[in-house]
């Protein structure tokens, strides 16, 4: 390279003898990882065929067995967040009727146990609905989901419905406990809803 102003010429062949300098060719760590774990198995069976076979077998039972432990833990993990995901519609699950429902929103309204008696309420107001023909049973449907829905059938609830769908997603999914009085009005709300023809 002459002078302080190198040519093009001159400036890219500077860049390619830069660019092959080892510290810019470095393998990707998923490659590092993969021969690293090859050259421990490797190791590994190596002095496997040194040692007495009855601990190589030992070992190898040992290995499967934790390898196994893992398989199941992982597939656990899996199907436990596939429930959870399953789980999450307001109707999921829900076997009992819109009047059984209700009982129990009341029973646990009378014992104090708020969060539980806002969720039956609730849900008691959504199968009511579905009950009637008015609402879609279908996997998965949310609390606003359901709220929108009925919303369109009952102009001037539409306020109503929000919130109690909101205290349901805060009740359920939050896990926080709401005043009597917001278990009251859906319970009422649920009342209006089903001697509207």
């Amino acid at each position: 390279m002459t002078g302080l102003e190198p040519s093009g010429d001159e400036a890219r062949e500077e860049l390619r003898r830069e660019l092959l300098l080892p510290e810019y060719n470095q393998e990707n760590p998923v490659l590092r990882f993969l021969d690293w774990l090859s050259r421990w198995l490797d190791e590994g069976l190596r002095r496997a065929g040194e040692t007495d076979p009855l601990v190589a077998a030992a070992a190898m039972v040992v290995l499967v067995a934790l390898a196994l432990a893992l398989l199941w833990l992982l597939s656990r993990a899996r199907g436990d967040r596939g429930r959870r995901t399953a789980g999450e519609g307001v109707l999921d699950d829900v076997r009992a009727t819109a009047d059984e429902l209700r009982a129990a929103a009341e029973a646990a309204l009378a014992e104090g146990r708020l969060p539980e008696a806002f969720a039956d309420a609730f849900r008691a107001l959504a199968v009511r609905q579905v009950e009637r023909g008015r609402l879609a049973d279908l996997p998965g449907l949310t609390a606003r989901e359901i709220a929108t829905t009925l919303a369109d059938d009952h102009p001037g609830r539409e306020a109503a419905l929000r919130r109690a769908a909101s205290g349901f997603d805060e009740v359920v999914y939050g896990e926080r406990s709401l005043p009597e009085d917001r278990v009251r009005e859906v319970l009422a709300l649920d009342g209006d809803l089903a001697g509207v023809r």
